[in-house]
């Protein structure tokens, strides 16, 4: 036992340099996916996140089971009330294929859209919005998402980012001074991205310097592909600003958040861009000359503007997996309604298998986002503050099902699916844009993976503590000790799901529950084998991410289906079917991305893929000849 003890003395030590290469690297994704987290404490408090704990090999199933229900009747009678008007409004009065054409919302719908209260969703009633709750507002941007993602964006960017900031940071003064104006007419924008910084958030080159007298921030810089750019009139911008390193006492550059209104003078756009999708949403260049900000107009304050960023992206990602549900549930409406009809070889073509899997897989893949969508709105509702990787996870995976999703749609209406009278190909369009903004679905990869990692990390940290004082630890050392020994010889077993779930659904939890402490163990491999550089692995990375979005998505699912089950309701057994269905295959993809990052045949193939991608670099384009000699 002592030697085991030794053993792991030496293993912890070498695991724990992932922690100091974490904060510490130089290479910008590594940074930039880290970054979109707040550093670790020493000291850490309790973590109730599903996803975190995963990377420990734990079950910690206080915030996925039970499914959230945390409406009450009077939320859900408000709820109610709001769901009928608004999808009326979708039906009646908003036209996507008008608002394509215009490349911009049409003003009848605006003036609805703002009547109803739909630019200010959450913001209290007592400053002029409608004051719903995370879930409340996913419901109803679940709705905008199955008919315009155009219009999506343009309330999106308005109160999911654009002021988000001001609820999230705000001072009283500020909250009352400004909400109420976006609440009632005034846009709102959130100015981050800059011609040279787009995933590297912290390299951003405005700048806001003190005026002498003490009393303005004087604000000179330009932001790029910014949503509302050219209608906002309030801006959540970010500059770089002089700040005193407590440390060392000199001054060094920090990202500042300030409340910026048009009306300060010195602010312009440039045209409206040009885009692939979600035309009628306004995309503008913006300008800051010598723009004078009271120093009141900091928002959260000086020198934390990264982290009120990040903390207003991680807030508004789930509304996007409930956007992008509703785009999924058209979609599916669409192909089914034609294939239905559909007749080929005698047949209607949903009698043939393969129209059968695209539509199940279809289906699967909307179940576990619009799952994740309300799993982590009733997470948020229930004052959970451990929701960052799920909501991130649930940005990512929505984003690549939607697509999916449509584009199988267009599939099985063959010719008619690429046609433009049906929808699809605006929808296809709509959609490519949600893979690369609020954080690029690469860089969140790496942010799941490395936050995770930083996580386990930080155990093995505190491991390496005790050690310090083995006789005040020893329950800890052994504990952990034996864990390794048990583990190694093969006699542990996984942990347990199965008293979360419903009888019905105990083999896919015992499925799953082999997924966690499988990759609870190629976590622990990963930080022996590379210690710091794991940070360069990104090959390894990838993989460990999806294998996370599948454990994640299949725990969403069998909490969602188990609580069905429960109640009886009518749709519970189609649930348990969706949920089985995708949890095996998705712990099948688990295994082998977990064996794909420890095979050496595997890796060796990760090297030559990127020799490969290194030749092209350097040839600027396809290495080899046409085969056909001239």
């Amino acid at each position: 036992m002592f030697r085991v003890s030794r053993n792991l003395v030496l293993q912890v030590k070498q695991e724990n340099s992932i922690i100091r290469c974490l904060k510490t690297s130089s290479n910008p994704a590594a940074k930039a996916a880290i970054q979109e987290k707040p550093k670790l404490k020493p000291t850490q408090e309790e973590n109730y996140s599903f996803v975190m704990n995963l990377f420990r090999g734990q079950i910690e199933g206080s915030q996925v089971f039970p499914y959230p229900n945390v409406l009450t009747a009077e939320q859900r009678e408000t709820l109610q009330m709001l769901v009928d008007p608004t999808e009326k409004f979708f039906t009646e009065i908003n036209n996507p294929v008008k608002n394509e054409e215009l490349e911009t919302v049409e003003e009848n719908t605006l003036t609805g859209l703002w009547d109803l209260g739909a630019f200010a969703l959450q913001v209290p009633q007592d400053l002029g919005g409608l004051g719903l709750s995370n879930t409340q507002y996913a419901r109803l941007v679940e709705i905008v998402g199955a008919n315009d993602l155009g219009v999506g964006i343009t309330l999106g960017a308005h109160q999911s980012i654009g002021f988000k900031g001001i609820l999230l940071y705000g001072t009283p003064e500020q909250k009352k001074k400004y909400l109420p104006k976006v609440s009632s007419g005034t846009w709102a924008a959130f100015c981050l991205t800059e011609p040279s910084s787009g995933s590297d958030a912290g390299s951003i080159k405005s700048k806001a310097e003190l005026s002498p007298d003490g009393k303005h921030y004087i604000l000179n810089g330009s932001k790029i592909w910014i949503s509302n750019g050219g209608l906002a009139e309030v801006m959540t911008v970010f500059a770089q600003t002089p700040v005193p390193d407590p440390k060392t006492g000199k001054t060094i550059d920090k990202v500042t958040a300030f409340i910026v209104e048009r009306s300060f003078g010195g602010v312009t756009n440039g045209p409206p861009e040009k885009k692939m999708g979600i035309k009628c949403s306004n995309t503008a260049e913006v300008y800051y000359d010598n723009v004078k900000i009271p120093i009141e107009n900091v928002l959260g304050g000086v020198g934390n503007g990264f982290k009120v960023a990040m903390n207003i992206l991680n807030n508004g990602r789930f509304g996007m997996a409930a956007a992008l549900s509703g785009t999924m549930k058209t979609c599916v409406k669409k192909a089914i309604e034609f294939a239905n009809q559909r007749k080929q070889f005698g047949q209607i073509i949903t009698n043939f298998g393969g129209i059968q899997e695209k539509i199940a897989r279809m289906a699967m893949l909307h179940y576990v986002t619009e799952s994740m969508a309300y799993m982590i709105s009733g997470n948020m509702d229930s004052g959970s503050q451990h929701y960052h990787l799920e909501a991130a996870i649930s940005k990512c995976f929505a984003s690549e099902a939607a697509w999916y999703v449509c584009d199988e749609a267009i599939q099985i209406m063959g010719g008619m699916g690429f046609m433009k009278e049906t929808g699809l190909e605006k929808i296809l369009r709509d959609l490519r844009i949600f893979r690369i903004f609020e954080g690029t679905n690469d860089i969140l990869r790496l942010f799941v993976a490395l936050t995770g990692i930083q996580y386990a990390g930080a155990h093995l940290k505190e491991l390496q503590n005790a050690f310090k004082n083995p006789t005040a630890h020893l329950g800890l050392i052994f504990e952990e000790a034996s864990k390794r020994v048990v583990r190694s010889v093969g006699l542990s077993s996984p942990p347990s799901i199965e008293p979360y779930v419903h009888k019905e659904l105990t083999q896919a939890a015992s499925q799953l529950a082999v997924s966690v402490d499988s990759f609870g163990q190629a976590i622990e491999m990963i930080l022996i084998k590379y210690g710091k550089s794991i940070v360069n692995e990104q090959f390894i990375l990838n993989r460990i991410a999806n294998s996370v979005f599948d454990i994640y998505g299949s725990v969403v699912v069998l909490s969602r289906a188990t609580t069905a089950l429960k109640e009886g309701v009518d749709t519970a057994q189609h649930q348990k079917l969706l949920a089985e269905a995708w949890t095996l295959e998705a712990t099948q993809r688990v295994a082998i991305n977990l064996k794909s990052i420890t095979d050496g045949k595997s890796l060796d193939n990760y090297t030559k893929l990127r020799s490969i991608a290194k030749n092209i670099c350097t040839a600027e384009g396809i290495v080899q000849l046409n085969p056909i000699k001239i």
